[in-house]
């Protein structure tokens, strides 16, 4: 493991989710999910992010956005599709958005991390 992977490691483990400053509410269209349909896929197993979403649905919600970055990317594609394909079938992938976020790590220097978004509807 790199110098690098390092870094990047130990920061998805201190940072899983962005503070909400780091989201500006301004430029999110309308139609998206709010925060409190947002699903930050972290280092559990899949199988628990699964079960948020699904209680997302089950609670009313429309749509729900699954977030990860880094390493993490693949678990969340994981996560939609055990949702889409086992527990509802009626859910879509409407839209997958990547980016690309720069950290900043205690010591002072920055790091590029790729980071995904998800959304399922209903």
């Amino acid at each position: 493991m790199t110098e690098e992977e390092k870094k990047v490691e130990a920061m998805e483990t201190k940072e899983e989710a962005p503070a909400p400053a780091e989201v500006p509410a301004a430029t999110e269209a309308p139609a998206r999910a709010r925060d409190d349909n947002v699903v930050f896929v972290g280092k559990k197993g899949a199988m628990g992010y699964v079960l948020a979403v699904v209680t997302q649905f089950n609670n009313g919600a429309t749509e729900v956005s699954i977030k990860a970055r880094g390493k993490l990317i693949s678990r969340a594609v994981d996560v939609a599709e055990i949702v889409k394909n086992r527990f509802m079938p009626d859910v879509k992938v409407t839209d997958i958005a990547i980016s690309t976020e720069e950290l900043t790590s205690e010591d002072g220097s920055k790091s590029k991390v790729s980071a995904m978004e998800i959304i399922l509807k209903k």
